[in-house]
């Protein structure tokens, strides 16, 4: 089973950041489930380019938050996000290192997740397999953090 392009080698330094994007959108807020542990950071990318997705580079349509992790569940609010199809991946960044640790080279060690809760088979799933739309109103919604190891 090779996983070892899942996940996301995320420096986010903002705590929620939008590239080159208006002060006109709505506010997308993600619920993340099933945290194990207060340990690190939950981080988070939501980009509108498949070929960033699910390493999520900064560029255009790309927004980052991070926040702490909590046992159960956090919540992460990307604010001003301009209508369109965008996808989600999240990283439990337990050591807070900025990057995806790996068992092995390839199993990850911390958590990880994707909007619709997409699959992940022989490594990360596809961009259409996670997208989702944003229109003019807040958006709600639930991912579960799963973890490997």
């Amino acid at each position: 089973m090779k996983i070892a392009g899942i996940l996301l080698v995320l420096p986010m330094a903002a705590l929620a950041s939008a590239a080159g994007h208006p002060h006109s959108g709505t506010d997308v807020t993600v619920t993340v489930t099933q945290v194990r542990s207060a340990n690190g950071l939950v981080r988070a990318c939501m980009t509108g380019d498949p070929a960033r997705f699910p390493q999520c580079r900064t560029g255009t349509l790309s927004y980052r938050a991070v926040v702490d992790a909590h046992p159960g569940q956090v919540t992460v609010t990307f604010p001003d996000v301009a209508p369109g199809r965008y996808a989600i991946a999240l990283l439990h960044d337990e050591n807070g290192n900025g990057k995806a640790d790996r068992a092995l080279g390839m199993m990850p060690k911390e958590g990880f997740g994707f909007s619709r809760d997409a699959k992940v088979r022989m490594g990360p799933p596809r961009f259409d397999e996670a997208v989702f739309e944003v229109a003019d109103s807040p958006k709600s919604m639930a991912i579960k953090m799963r973890y490997m190891l």
